[in-house]
């Protein structure tokens, strides 16, 4: 459900803080920093409420992406939290084993990866639209997504084709 223009904030928070939370886990790799995130992002929204115009959730949305990287730049540490608790894709259910070996990686790659990741392929951004949300040029979000995925493709050769990896395309033959 989208949020629509006029929706008080009230009727957002109920409509959109499930979808909300599972990219916040997604993010963050933890339960708990993932309610802290959720909470702060409408938080600060409700302050900023009266002044948006048109669909809020981009902008909350935004403020999700910029916390979590500040949180983790004034921490400085990844959390060694798999990311387990989301609701998997059926792909995913179907096979524990590649589930577990993603959630490793990815909690293994720093928070712009990760983060770049979540909204190129979790929430299906555009690169441009990533590089708007996260407040970056669109060169800067293409350069972060290669990179995290060939870190993903050296922590986790077994999902090479999840990743685009050629020698994948090869063993597929």
């Amino acid at each position: 459900m989208a949020s629509g223009p006029g929706m008080d904030f009230e009727s957002f928070v109920r409509a959109r803080t499930p979808a909300l939370s599972r990219t916040a886990y997604l993010l963050t790799g933890d339960a708990h920093l993932a309610e802290d995130l959720v909470q702060t992002a409408l938080f600060k929204a409700a302050r900023a409420w009266p002044r948006l115009s048109g669909d809020p959730e981009p902008y909350v949305r935004r403020i999700l992406y910029t916390q979590n990287i500040s949180w983790w730049r004034s921490r400085r540490h990844l959390t060694e939290q798999p990311l387990g608790g989301y609701d998997a894709p059926a792909a995913e259910r179907s096979d524990p084993a590649l589930r577990l070996s993603l959630e490793e990686a990815l909690a293994r790659l720093t928070s712009r990866q990760r983060t770049v990741l979540v909204l190129r392929y979790f929430e299906d951004l555009t690169e441009v639209q990533t590089a708007a949300a996260l407040g970056i040029r669109p060169g800067t979000a293409k350069s972060l997504t290669r990179q995290a995925l060939a870190r993903l493709r050296t922590l986790a050769p077994e999902l090479a084709e999840l990743v685009g990896h050629p020698a994948a395309k090869e063993v597929a033959r």
